[in-house]
């Protein structure tokens, strides 16, 4: 008797943990449902937002990006020249060079003439070495030339 007392124990047992099993599967099913209707109302009230504020989608995104306003660290992009996003190379021409010449012996600084014409500032230095309209650099003075070593002497 004591024996089928136990085996009707472990029974009832198992019994309720299939119950809970079986619960648990049915509300795990419940929430994948209300996930799901969730995600289609969601889908539907954004695609009705630009309606709601008297917009077109490109316009509402325009809109929405304006008030995001720039949300980026560091230096902002400059527009690129080039619809690919790379930037293209300028061509050292004779007429761009004789541009450059007059540009510096107009007295334009190096940095102004190449944002004029598009180079870069080394460009516009080696435009300028190529006329001769580079400074030399001065020899250093005789103070600054390190002392020459003395002689060793024989004693």
């Amino acid at each position: 008797m004591a024996l089928e007392y136990k085996k009707n124990q472990v029974l009832d047992r198992a019994v309720m943990v299939t119950d809970k099993i079986k619960e648990l599967q049915a509300l795990q099913a419940k929430a994948a449902e209300l996930q799901k209707s969730i995600e289609v109302e969601r889908t539907q009230e954004l695609a009705a937002l630009p309606a709601k504020f008297g917009y077109d989608l490109p316009g509402f995104l325009k809109a929405v990006k304006a008030a995001a306003g720039s949300k980026t660290r560091g230096r902002k992009a400059k527009a690129s020249a080039a619809p690919s996003g790379k930037r293209t190379r300028t061509k050292i021409t004779p007429e761009l060079k004789a541009k450059v010449k007059a540009a510096v012996e107009a007295g334009k600084t190096g940095s102004a003439i190449a944002s004029e014409f598009g180079i870069s500032v080394p460009s516009v230095q080696n435009i300028k070495k190529e006329f001769g309209l580079v400074k030399e650099r001065s020899a250093p003075t005789p103070a600054a030339a390190p002392a020459p070593a003395p002689a060793p002497t024989e004693s």
